[in-house]
């Protein structure tokens, strides 16, 4: 039957990021590398697809700078390490990051949701959601548009700057059992 969840959720997926997407470059007005921006206002490193993943070691790579801009769990994965979310990507012409902690069927519907626990987990792209299961630790946001969506974060939320904290949202059932503020 798990089996069956992770193919559905594989094809869902796929088919999702396929048609949502169109894969154009970034805006070419977008300042370059270097040009003393922040990493939040540079252009994309990359315009990817999802990655299902099963396994810490796939888990980090996904999130990584070199990963993709979504890291969808099969499981309930455990770091002692803390973990990073950065590089720059786009899903539907805008910057985008998802941590997906839950499998889903044909309906969207979440089929079964999953625990990811590390001490720290810092956002450092820009739009990053955490969706549909459990971070267990404290998260540090340095970017923009971070978003809890029907998921909860066991910890604390610190941003780095009050302009993150602004973007800041929690949506459908999206909730944090800690703190959630300025901290530098």
């Amino acid at each position: 039957m798990r089996t069956i969840a992770a193919i559905l959720t594989v094809f869902t997926l796929t088919l999702l990021i396929g048609c949502g997407s169109n894969n154009k470059a970034a805006n070419t007005n977008t300042p370059a590398a270097g040009s003393g921006n922040t990493a939040a206002t540079q252009a994309p490193d990359a315009v990817t697809s999802a990655s299902v993943v099963d396994n810490g070691e796939a888990f980090k790579k996904a999130i990584s700078k070199d990963g993709t801009w979504i890291a969808a769990t099969l499981k309930d994965l455990s770091f002692s390490e803390d973990l990073v979310v950065d590089g720059q990507f786009i899903n539907k012409e805008k910057p985008a990051r998802k941590i997906a902690l839950y499998t889903q069927d044909a309906d969207h519907n979440i089929t079964n949701s999953f625990k990811l626990t590390a001490p720290k987990l810092t956002i450092r792209s820009e739009n990053t959601r955490i969706q549909g299961g459990t971070f267990i630790g404290d998260v540090y946001v340095e970017a923009d548009g971070f978003a809890v969506v029907n998921a909860t974060i066991e910890g604390n939320v610190y941003f780095s700057d009050a302009k993150y904290q602004a973007t800041y949202s929690a949506a459908d059932q999206g909730k944090v059992t800690g703190v959630t503020e300025v901290k530098q």
